[in-house]
């Protein structure tokens, strides 16, 4: 992977991470288009980044970040359908991870539910008030964030509508769930690259460079979207998203089925 290629994903990375689109599916869609070899560190690295984006929470939002116990309880109960489930099917998650047809068909699918979901949840954000999230409210959150296991599907937008169905207003349901992105793609990014260390302990020693810019660059690109998403959404809502989504996702589709080699 060149300096060039580590620099694009990381932007993809900060980008997407919290939006409703899927960083997961975009950056295995870019890492395709781009022919990176998916090797042990690459699938490493793809994952490691996120650490760098789920810091820019922690800095955005360190007021109320650091509360009480009970919030980090209620963190904790939301977080462990993920850890739990994540650990059980963690070769089959890495199965699905290397398919480009399994991306492209959850970003459309996941495109016309949030066509959708505008309808269906109905906003005035004049009248929106946040509501008591309890730990029943937070543990049905976790469980909707483990859909985004299946790549393109979006962890973002799992846990928001989750957090929606459960009668949380729109910036709401978006700040648990990037509350809730920290300890879930900490434990995800530490899992894999300890993972890896132990493995082929070279792969990470000979590449701390390309791990350090990347998260440096996926820190400060996911501060920005972060702070446009959380205005988008409360001004515009997911229809946007919803036609982006199938519009990458059929583009995908379509250039498989004529021929294009865009495996990973």
């Amino acid at each position: 992977m060149t300096i060039v290629q580590n620099l694009i994903l990381a932007i993809i990375e900060g980008i997407t991470e919290f939006l409703p689109i899927s960083s997961t599916g975009h950056m295995i869609i870019a890492s395709s288009v781009m022919g990176i070899n998916q090797n042990t560190f690459v699938k490493t690295y793809e994952v490691s980044i996120q650490f760098g984006a789920i810091l820019s929470v922690v800095v955005l939002y360190w007021r109320r970040f650091f509360q009480t116990w009970d919030f980090y309880f209620k963190l904790f109960v939301a977080f462990l359908p993920a850890a739990v489930i994540g650990l059980l099917l963690n070769d089959y998650i890495d199965q699905l991870l290397e398919s480009v047809e399994v991306v492209a068909v959850m970003l459309v699918l996941g495109g016309i539910i949030l066509i959708f979901v505008d309808r269906w949840f109905k906003y005035d954000p004049r009248e929106a008030q946040d509501v008591p999230i309890k730990y029943p409210t937070a543990l049905k959150i976790g469980f909707f964030q483990c859909i985004a296991m299946i790549p393109g599907t979006s962890r973002s937008a799992a846990s928001i509508i989750g957090g929606m169905i459960e009668k949380l207003n729109r910036k709401q349901a978006a700040e648990f769930s990037f509350f809730l992105a920290v300890p879930t793609m900490l434990a995800a990014a530490g899992y894999k690259t300890l993972k890896t260390y132990k493995e082929a302990p070279k792969a990470i020693t000979e590449n701390l460079d390309a791990l350090l810019i990347g998260n440096v660059v996926a820190f400060f690109v996911a501060m920005l979207a972060i702070k446009f998403f959380i205005n988008f959404l409360t001004k515009y809502g997911f229809k946007v998203f919803g036609y982006y989504r199938i519009i990458v996702g059929a583009t995908i589709l379509i250039m498989l089925a004529l021929g294009y080699d865009l495996k990973v």
